[in-house]
């Protein structure tokens, strides 16, 4: 007969890969559920730049590099185009307002002006015979006027002896009548010379008038034609230094070319680039410092151009005290230009990360410095030290301010050595 086995209790061999299993499964959800997501990263401490979170006063400036300049330049221009005929004056000598510097030559100006010239010798001979002309008229007319007038005094007489001899019979009526007759006649031709002369008078002032005004326009254009020779001579129109003159001899000059520049040295200013995101907050009046020499400068901006280019606006400074000794054109200074007054609040070192994270968030170590945890803070106002962050930190707590270009999304960055 057959004999029945009994049953082993108890864990098998053959269980336990299926208890290790669900070990395993248990685990990995109590990770899901309860453990910590966080991506993290291990980095060499000695790496990286810690900053701490301070509260003092922030002060509102930014840095800049002006370069002085003369406080006026004046171009050099001709009002006339020629040949540069001698260079007066050489770069760097001062000169005085009225110095000749270029002296240029323009041959159709030359011809230009002789032509001017003849026309006005030949308008003075015109207005000249026309002169002696109308006075041997007028001689003409008075004489003519004088027979006239002989030639009515006869014919009256003539008149009145025939009306007396009429009156007695003594002559027929015709010869009376052609004597009446050559009398009238003789006084409508005297009226009529006496009209004359004063027509011609009127006719010979207005000819004259006018001859001698385009006799003076003429003068007047050969005069500023002649004028137009002197501007053949580029002058310095200020006392200063001619600081550029850019022409060689024999080269042909148009007229309003720039050949150089005459800087005004009496006085300094400053020019300055600066970045176009705070266009909005410089404006004239505004203070700035730089140091020299051991000694303080006081600036104030002067000029603020709205044009924007590269990226950067132009900004002029003025001294508002003593200039540094030895200044010159040219030179470089490093200035500090107040934007507003200084306030109190959270401060941290500036540094690379900003151009990571935009501001927006930053990693902040734990108490034990161990581990760095990323966290969202708002970053306001920021001068060449220090950002001003206006959120999520507190004054005291480390942050990593150098570079996050290896960090990418991590959450956690465990520090070692």
């Amino acid at each position: 007969m057959d004999i029945q086995l009994e049953k082993k209790k108890g864990i098998r061999k053959k269980h336990i890969p299926y208890i290790a299993g669900g070990a395993l499964f248990l685990l990995l959800t109590g990770w899901i559920i309860f453990g910590d997501h966080s991506s993290t990263l291990r980095i060499d401490a000695r790496g990286i730049s810690i900053g701490t979170a301070k509260s003092e006063l922030f002060n509102d400036f930014i840095r800049l590099n002006g370069q002085v300049q003369p406080i006026t330049v004046v171009q050099l221009s001709p009002q006339e185009g020629g040949i540069v005929q001698e260079k007066v004056v050489e770069e760097g000598v001062r000169v005085r307002k009225g110095d000749v510097i270029v002296r240029l030559s323009n041959s159709a100006l030359d011809l230009q002006i002789l032509d001017a010239e003849a026309n006005l010798a030949e308008k003075q001979n015109f207005l000249r015979n026309t002169m002696v002309a109308m006075e041997q008229d007028k001689l003409n007319n008075r004489n003519e006027k004088l027979t006239l007038e002989l030639e009515t005094t006869r014919k009256r007489r003539a008149f009145q002896q025939q009306e007396k001899l009429y009156r007695e019979n003594l002559i027929a009526k015709e010869e009376y009548l052609q004597a009446r007759e050559d009398y009238d006649l003789a006084i409508q031709k005297h009226d009529l010379i006496g009209e004359r002369i004063r027509q011609d008078s009127i006719l010979r002032t207005v000819q004259v008038e006018q001859m001698e005004d385009n006799l003076s326009n003429m003068r007047r254009n050969v005069l500023l034609i002649r004028e137009r020779k002197e501007n053949l001579n580029v002058r310095s129109q200020i006392d200063g230094e001619l600081g550029l003159l850019d022409v060689v001899l024999g080269q042909n000059i148009s007229a309003g070319q720039k050949i150089g520049q005459v800087n005004d040295l009496s006085d300094y200013k400053v020019e300055a680039m600066i970045d176009e995101h705070y266009i909005d907050r410089v404006r004239n009046g505004l203070s700035a410092t730089f140091e020299r020499q051991g000694s303080d400068y006081g600036l104030t901006v002067r000029k603020v151009f709205p044009e924007v280019r590269e990226g950067r606006f132009r900004t002029e400074f003025v001294f508002t005290g003593e200039r540094p000794d030895n200044i010159r054109s040219g030179q470089t200074y490093y200035i500090n230009l107040e934007l507003g007054q200084p306030t109190e609040g959270i401060l941290i070192p500036k540094g690379t990360f900003f151009q990571s994270t935009g501001g927006n968030w930053i990693f902040v170590l734990d108490a034990g410095g161990k581990r760095a945890y990323r966290r969202n803070i708002r970053i306001g106002r920021q001068n060449p030290q220090y950002y001003e962050v206006l959120e999520g930190l507190e004054a005291g707590e480390r942050v990593i301010v150098s570079s996050y270009e290896s960090y990418k999304d991590n959450q956690v960055l465990i520090l070692g050595n």
